[in-house]
């Protein structure tokens, strides 16, 4: 099939951009290995919330609704996005993967299991969570609980009045975990590295919002300022098992790794509902060893270890733009990325700006 772009992947940003170049009146064909639009965020935790405010995190053109809440739940994004995907006339062909991208000429060919995709231009927008990353831990294999990814978790129901060790501490980790302890499991969280952790609201201010704000300032301005802000509204962790990392959290976040925004798994920590424990050193036939020596029973383990975006198979590296959004190699190549930058400002509100951005671009081209 031939097709000015092919967008790969339906979900918020393959959604974002199939919108922005309908607008520009250039034609496209999207393409979703899954059944149905925003499969990522169909299968996320039944508690998810938008970390980030309805007002910076929607779609080009389309806000939320005004009666959605300020930090809209799971449900109610993907209504958004559901109604997001109708209101365009975005229909993806469904149930087709790409296996291979390579340049022919002067256009890409993209070998999928429902035949060949010939483009001028094509449009990666697969996301950060394609793949999950489980690493391998001593001893691990004898282990007789449940051992599953924070990709299969979908509520706490399974383990109430269960012992249960959460591997990693990001924003899922620390999310599962919570939802674990509200609802009577008894939560370890095991914490191989230090952690940035900031309220969602600092001062009654979105942390989002803050975010947007600051990053204007000097980093080492911030680097400065934010340890000795975030000491008073959150109170100092390491007495809990929490060491903040010597990297600021702007450096952090420009390697990639964002800080953990807290919606209440700081407090638990402090209640005792949730416990905070160093990198597993083994696992046994009924728990774990910890790198300080302590050994504890668990019913499960969850690895809430990330994910990996997972495009290097089909993309060789003399097409890979590299970084998120336009810039002069993904120009040239005709091959973009969407949706892989994710700042404190916000993961949805950086794929609007780059889903225009881009469209700008293939269309002037």
């Amino acid at each position: 099939m031939d097709t000015n772009v092919v967008i790969i992947g339906a979900g918020p940003a393959g959604l974002a951009v199939g919108a922005c170049l309908k607008q520009a009146g250039v034609d496209f064909v999207i393409l979703e290995k899954a059944s149905e639009v925003a499969p990522a965020w169909r299968r996320h935790y039944r508690r998810l919330h938008l970390h980030t405010v309805k007002s910076f995190s929607s779609l080009p053109f389309v806000p939320f609704p005004k009666s959605h809440p300020r930090y809209v739940p799971r449900e109610k994004v993907v209504a958004y996005l559901d109604a997001y995907a109708e209101r365009f006339g975005l229909k993806p062909r469904f149930g087709v993967t790409v296996k291979s991208i390579r340049r022919e000429g002067e256009r890409l060919l993209l070998e999928t299991d429902a035949g060949p995709f010939n483009a001028r231009k094509v449009v990666i927008a697969t996301g950060n969570n394609a793949e999950p990353i489980r690493p391998s831990f001593p001893g691990i294999e004898a282990f007789k609980g449940k051992v599953l990814h924070s990709a299969a978790y979908t509520e706490a129901a399974p383990y109430v009045g269960k012992n249960v060790l959460v591997i990693g501490m990001g924003n899922t980790g620390a999310e599962i975990a919570l939802d674990l302890a509200e609802s009577g499991a008894k939560p370890v969280i095991s914490v191989r590295k230090g952690v940035h952790i900031v309220p969602r609201q600092l001062f009654g201010i979105p942390i989002q919002m803050v975010g947007i704000a600051s990053r204007p300032m000097p980093q080492a301005l911030n680097d400065w300022m934010f340890p000795k802000i975030l000491n008073l509204a959150l109170g100092r962790l390491e007495k809990y098992g929490i060491v903040r990392p010597r990297q600021g959290i702007l450096a952090q976040i420009d390697a990639g790794r964002i800080p953990v925004i807290d919606v209440g798994t700081v407090a638990a920590i402090k209640a005792g509902k949730i416990t905070v424990a160093p990198d597993i050193a083994r696992f046994s036939e009924d728990g774990a060893i910890f790198a300080d020596g302590r050994a504890q029973k668990f019913d499960a383990v969850i690895f809430a270890t990330g994910y990996r975006p997972g495009y290097d198979a089909l993309l060789p590296a003399e097409l890979r733009p590299e970084k998120s959004g336009v810039n002069a190699r993904a120009s040239a190549l005709g091959v973009y990325l969407v949706g892989f930058y994710n700042p404190v400002t916000g993961l949805l509100r950086e794929i609007g700006i780059e889903a225009k951005a881009v469209a700008k671009d293939i269309a002037g081209r």
